[in-house]
């Protein structure tokens, strides 16, 4: 099997891939990429008990494990909090492989989830945020920030045009984020590297305490059995819901019109209620068309 390589630059006013090119791996580093409200905090939760192996932090997750390529802070910041730590790295990112440098030497930790519960969530963490102090911080490291494109009022047309209108030239789909399904696709097609693990939003709503063991095992990171219990209650959608102040991303920068919005349900299914029938039916032809048999089998699964 080839390698993978970087084949795109992924740059709009909120991040660019290209920022990589400052980040020097170390072996025992952890890549944690998923697609836009995934399970991305989710994952950086439980490696931080993995490796911290306490259920408190020192500091917010957002500089413990800061998004590498959002434009928020500039790279020199990101880059010098992450050559400071000394313990793990595990870092953020929602880049598909394609668009990031491949380490044979790090663990890439990829979670997925229903891409129609994905629009859901993103739907409300939109409107949960301050757009014009956003778009304004973005400004500070990026010259070129336009405010986001006007769209439809009603929530099947906006799912349409999520489904069938880019972002970028070498997708087609998602509009006006960038592609979920390209996302998952992109490291499907290398899943038998033996460092790329998928991991499924519905398997840790199902059973956390196996998805927490089965990526210790990932990891290999050993945790006494007598100690389970703590981390993965830590772990919970409501424990980290309380806890929004320090795992919300950019809390330092208010950008929240209320922060304990960005855990929103931490359900799977709302679609069922929102989505027309003629939306499912389109959702399901561009999940045929674009997605590996079993990556369209894998993702919808619950």
């Amino acid at each position: 099997m080839d390698l993978p390589k970087v084949e795109h630059r992924y740059q709009n006013a909120l991040m660019d891939s290209g920022r990589w090119a400052n980040f020097l791996p170390r072996d025992s580093d952890i890549i944690i990429s998923a697609p836009y409200k995934a399970g991305t905090t989710w994952i950086q939760r439980i490696c931080a008990l993995l490796i911290f192996q306490s259920v408190e932090l020192d500091k917010p997750m957002s500089r413990i494990s800061p998004w590498l390529d959002q434009l928020v802070y500039p790279i020199e910041d990101v880059i010098d909090r992450y050559e400071a730590q000394t313990h793990r790295r595990f870092v953020k990112t929602h880049t598909p492989l394609s668009g990031l440098p491949y380490f044979p030497n790090v663990t890439y930790l990829v979670c997925g989830r229903d891409p129609r519960d994905i629009f859901i969530s993103m739907e409300n963490h939109y409107a949960s945020i301050d757009m014009p102090k956003f778009l304004d911080i973005l400004a500070r490291n990026n010259d070129a920030v336009d405010p986001p494109p006007s769209l439809p009022d009603d929530v099947n047309e906006r799912f349409e045009l999520w489904l069938t209108c880019e972002s970028f030239p070498w997708e087609s789909d998602e509009f006006p984020f960038w592609s979920v399904l390209h996302h998952l696709q992109s490291f499907w097609l290398y899943r038998g590297l033996p460092n790329i693990h998928f991991i499924h939003y519905a398997d840790l709503q199902a059973d956390l305490t196996a998805e927490m063991r089965r990526i210790a095992s990932i990891l290999e990171i050993e945790t006494d059995d007598n100690k389970w219990p703590d981390p993965v209650k830590a772990a919970t959608f409501s424990e980290m819901k309380q806890r929004y102040e320090e795992m919300a991303p950019n809390m330092d920068q208010a950008i929240w019109h209320d922060g304990s919005k960005f855990f929103n349900k931490g359900t799977s299914g709302q679609w069922h209620e929102i989505l027309s029938a003629e939306s499912v039916v389109l959702y399901d032809a561009a999940k045929q068309e674009k997605l590996e048999p079993s990556l369209a089998e894998w993702i919808d699964h619950n």
